[in-house]
C-alpha cells in the first residue's frame, strides 16, 4: 500500500503535466513511462557497475555502451543519474536529442527492454516541466518492487478517474476475485489476449509470488515465471508500453507483451498454448468477415467480437486450461444461432464451471452495460455435469458514476485484511463468492432462491438455447402467510355483515 506522502507526490506529478500543457491523461501516463523507463535502464546498469567492482571483473553486460553516440554525446550523459543534474534546457536537449534516439535504437536492435520504444518521442517542449518532473520522479522512494509497482498502479488509476480512457481498465479488486478464483499455479502459462495496462498479468504474478514464493527460489521455475509465463497481446503501441512497464515494474523481467490485432489474425503459433486465460476484452461490436481471422470464424460464424473472442479462448487453451473472462449478458442469452452455438460447446463440449453474474454499475462511468464473469475449463469432451451461479449484488462500492467505496479499505476487495459481518457482506460480495466457491459441495444443496446456487447441465440443455442467464433458473423466495380456517372466515364475514346491516337500521331511523 502507498502511504499518504508517495501518493501527494505522484498527485503533484500528475497535476504539474497538466498545469504544463500535457492534459490527456493517456499522454501523461505514456510520457511518465519513457521517463521511468529510461530511470530503469540506469538502475540497471548502475547494478551490473557495482557487480563487476564487487568482482573485480568487467562489466559482463552494459546497457550505456562507452564512448559517444553518433552525435557525439558521450553515452554517460545519456543516464538518468547524470543528466538529472543538469540545467533545465541542457537537460532538454539531452532527453530529446540523444536519449530518446537511444530508446528508439533499442527497439529497432530488439533489444528486450527496448521492444515497445520503436516509435517513443519526448511529448512535451516545456524544459522547466521536464527537469520539474524528472526531480519530482527521482524524489519518490522507489528502491523496492511493491513500491515500483503501486506507484504505477496509482498512476494507472488516473487514467481511469480522468475520463473516457477508463475502458482500459478493469477494476482492480474485480481482476483479484477473477485471479484467487482461477488460483495460478507456478507451471501455468498464462495469456490476455487483450491486454491493455497488464492488469490481469500483473495479478496473477503478485498471486503466485505471494502463495508460491518457493517458485523464484527454483532456477527453472524462476527462469519460467520471467520469460515464459506471461503473454498479453494488444493492438494500441501506446498500451503495449504501458503494459509492458506495469510488467517489468512488478519484477516481471523480460514478459511477452506484444502486437497483436487478436481476432483479425491467425492463431495456428498459439493454438492449445495457454493453461490459463484472464481477459476482460473490448466488446466494440461487430466487424467485418474479411478482417476475422478464419480460423475463429470456422469455430463460430459472427461478426460479433464478443463471440468471437469466446471462440478465440476456446483455441487458445490447452486441453484442460481454464479461463475466468468477462462477457456481456448478451453472451448468455443472445437468440442468434452463433450465440447459441458458442453456449452449446461450452455446456456440452468443454466443462462449463460458473457464471458470475455482475451488478451493472460495476464498470461506471465509462459503461453501464450488464455483464457476467463466465469460468471454464478445455475439455475437448463435456464434462459439465453442475453449473455455479452466483449473483453478485454489491462489489464494496456504490453502483454509480461516483463509485465511491462503501466500506473501509480493510474491508474492500476479494481478500479484504478484515472479516466481514453479515451487514458487511451487503456492501461486498467478494469474499463470499471465494468462500462458496471453494465449498462446492455445500453449494449443492443450496436452493434456487439462495444468492448462490448449482443448475445440472441436463436443466440448461433443455431449454432448447442453452441459456446461462441467472433469472432463468433463480427463483423469488415467497413469504408464507398463514390464512385462517374457512370457516373462521365465514363467521367473520357474517358477523361484519350484521354489524353494517344495524348500522343501516340506525341510520334509516334517524332519518325516519
Amino acid at each position: 500500500m502507498l502511504t499518504g506522502p508517495i501518493r501527494n507526490q505522484v498527485d503533484q506529478i500528475w497535476n504539474a503535466f497538466w498545469s504544463g500543457g500535457v492534459s490527456n491523461p493517456l499522454s501523461v501516463i505514456e510520457q511518465l513511462t519513457f521517463l521511468m523507463f529510461i530511470k530503469r535502464l540506469d538502475d540497471l546498469h548502475t547494478v551490473e557497475e557495482r557487480k563487476a567492482e564487487d568482482l573485480g571483473l568487467p562489466m559482463s553486460r552494459r546497457i550505456f555502451p562507452e564512448g559517444s553516440d553518433d552525435k557525439g554525446e558521450p553515452y554517460d550523459n545519456l543516464r538518468w543519474s547524470r543528466f538529472k543534474h543538469f540545467e533545465a534546457r541542457e537537460m532538454m536537449r539531452i532527453v530529446d536529442e540523444h536519449v530518446f534516439p537511444f530508446l528508439r535504437q533499442m527497439g529497432e536492435d530488439g533489444s528486450s527492454y527496448g521492444t515497445h520504444m520503436k516509435d517513443a518521442r519526448l511529448g512535451f517542449s516545456n524544459a522547466n516541466l521536464l527537469a520539474k518532473v524528472v526531480q519530482m520522479l527521482d524524489d519518490i522512494p522507489m528502491d523496492d518492487r511493491d513500491t515500483k509497482g503501486d506507484v504505477y498502479e496509482y498512476m494507472l488509476g488516473k487514467i481511469a478517474s480522468a475520463g473516457t480512457n477508463g475502458q482500459f481498465r478493469t477494476p482492480r479488486h474485480i481482476i483479484q476475485l477473477m485471479v484467487e478464483l482461477m488460483a495460478p499455479q507456478p507451471n501455468d502459462v498464462i495469456c490476455d489476449p487483450a491486454a491493455g495496462t497488464c492488469g490481469f498479468l500483473v495479478a496473477a504474478g503478485e498471486y503466485l509470488r505471494d502463495n508460491h514464493p518457493q517458485m523464484l527460489r527454483n532456477k527453472e521455475q524462476r527462469d519460467h515465471f520471467h520469460s515464459h509465463m506471461f503473454h498479453g497481446f494488444d493492438f494500441d503501441s501506446t498500451m503495449l508500453r504501458i503494459g509492458a512497464m506495469n510488467m517489468t515494474l512488478h519484477g516481471v523481467e523480460n514478459p511477452d507483451i506484444s502486437y497483436r490485432d487478436s481476432l483479425a489474425e491467425e492463431h495456428g503459433s498459439d493454438e492449445g498454448a495457454y493453461s490459463l486465460i484472464l481477459a476482460n476484452p473490448p466488446f466494440a461490436g461487430s466487424l467485418d468477415y474479411d478482417t476475422t481471422a478464419k480460423d475463429l470464424l470456422k469455430i463460430v460464424k459472427t461478426k460479433k467480437t464478443e463471440l468471437l473472442f469466446m471462440a478465440l479462448f476456446l483455441r487458445q487453451l490447452r486441453v484442460g486450461g481454464r479461463a475466468a473472462v468477462v462477457v456481456p449478458d448478451g453472451v448468455l442469452f443472445g437468440s442468434s444461432k452463433a450465440h447459441k452455438d458458442i453456449r452449446k460447446m461450452l455446456v456440452e463440449d468443454h466443462k462449463l464451471d460458473a457464471i458470475i453474474k455482475l451488478p451493472s454499475g460495476v464498470f461506471r462511468p465509462y459503461a453501464g452495460v450488464s455483464c457476467a464473469i463466465v469460468v471454464f475449463t478445455k475439455t475437448n469432451s463435456g464434462g459439465t455435469e453442475n453449473v455455479w451461479f452466483y449473483d453478485m449484488a454489491a462489489d464494496g462500492f456504490s453502483l454509480d458514476d461516483k463509485r465511491t467505496p462503501l466500506l473501509d479499505a480493510d474491508k474492500l476487495g476479494a481478500v479484504p485484511a478484515e472479516a466481514l459481518s453479515e451487514e458487511d457482506h451487503a456492501k461486498n460480495n467478494l469474499p463470499d463468492i471465494l468462500a462458496r466457491w471453494a465449498d462446492q459441495a455445500a453449494e449443492a444443496d443450496r436452493p434456487r432462491t439462495a444468492q448462490s446456487f448449482m443448475v445440472p447441465a441436463a436443466d440448461i440443455i433443455a431449454t432448447g438455447s442453452w441459456d446461462l442467464s441467472l433469472n432463468r433458473y433463480k427463483e423469488i423466495e415467497h413469504e408464507e402467510v398463514e390464512h385462517a380456517a374457512p370457516s373462521e372466515i365465514i363467521a367473520e364475514l357474517r358477523a361484519l355483515e350484521a354489524e353494517i346491516t344495524q348500522g343501516l337500521d340506525r341510520l334509516e331511523g334517524m332519518l325516519g
